[in-house]
């Protein structure tokens, strides 16, 4: 049984005199327990606003959501009021956002901000509060967690105050975890230190996961299942050892060449993925791929391309290894 189903989440932004922008078109997923799922893609790509869209966050005005998303209890995310939403965040579902000094109070101790996440959800108040607080520190690797609870955002580094943000995200023990690149701002053995954190807690308390990265290089070790979006569509989804062997969308093989190998020879150029994530069709009108795509066939700009293939599925007329 899934834990969340996500079927067709449309977001489109637009208001009075604009038109209006299909940031996420159509994306379905689901995630399980104790599994740890990827949305991948570059910036732009809708990967961001599909997570606030699932926490309720998205501005109450100038957009419009549609579709489903079930929760295990039959709760429909896109659609319940914002008081059962409250209630929910932190406890049921908590998210780690990308930048944790703009997502923390930079005026208010950590050791404040972790206990009214205890206060609002778990009841404690107090020593007790205090104490599990310091657990919570101590267990995502903050060295002497009891004085930084004393302390500041500013007064901690980049990595642990991602690591503070972590603690607050687990703090209730929620069935779902969304994080949004949680790793783009630190060096890589912060990084990967992170990334190890994020695999423990998901093994430990049999937490489910959403990864949102840009990143497949972090993904690689981490994620259970992937799907690669690319202007607001999943053009491919497979599982990690599937689509690692055999990318088959010219956009997720894009993906992998533009990383660079420690066993390349010295001097060889990246392969970059040319033009940018502007350079787009509208999804009705055919591929939205198709400018920045080498593979580029007259049919791929004749309409939409369809999802096709069962585990391991792709949006693409002329995928790799259809001219083997």
């Amino acid at each position: 049984m899934a834990l969340l189903n996500v079927e067709d989440l449309t977001v489109v932004f637009g208001g009075k005199d604009r038109a209006d922008v299909r940031a996420v078109d159509g994306v379905s997923f689901e995630v399980r327990a104790g599994e740890v799922i990827g949305l991948v893609g570059e910036s732009g790509c809708g990967k961001s606003v599909t997570s606030l869209a699932l926490m309720g966050l998205l501005p109450p005005k100038g957009n419009k959501v549609t579709g489903k998303a079930i929760f295990d209890d039959g709760v429909n995310l896109l659609s319940t009021d914002q008081r059962t939403l409250r209630d929910m965040r932190g406890r049921e579902i908590a998210m780690i956002f990308q930048d944790p000094l703009s997502s923390l109070n930079p005026v208010v101790p950590i050791g404040v901000q972790v206990t009214e996440v205890l206060a609002r959800h778990r009841g404690m108040t107090g020593e007790r509060a205090r104490k599990e607080a310091e657990a919570l520190l101590d267990r995502v690797g903050i060295p002497d967690p009891r004085r930084r609870l004393k302390e500041y955002p500013h007064q901690l580094s980049g990595g642990m105050r991602q690591r503070a943000l972590i603690a607050m995200a687990v703090a209730c023990r929620p069935r779902l975890l969304i994080a949004d690149e949680p790793t783009t701002a630190l060096d890589v053995t912060i990084q990967a230190q992170i990334l190890e954190l994020l695999k423990e807690l998901v093994h430990q308390d049999g937490t489910a996961m959403i990864m949102i990265t840009h990143d497949l290089g972090v993904v690689a070790g981490l994620c259970d299942w992937i799907n690669v979006l690319y202007a607001g569509r999943v053009v491919e989804t497979a599982s990690r050892h599937s689509l690692f062997a055999q990318p088959t969308h010219p956009y997720t093989h894009g993906l992998l060449a533009s990383i660079p190998r420690l066993d390349s020879v010295r001097g060889d150029r990246l392969n970059p993925i040319p033009g940018s994530v502007r350079d787009l069709l509208p999804w009705v009108e055919g591929c939205a791929f198709a400018p920045r795509c080498e593979r580029v066939l007259e049919s791929c700009v004749e309409g939409p391309p369809a999802l096709v293939g069962g585990a391991h599925a792709y949006r693409c007329v002329n995928p790799f290894g259809a001219d083997s």
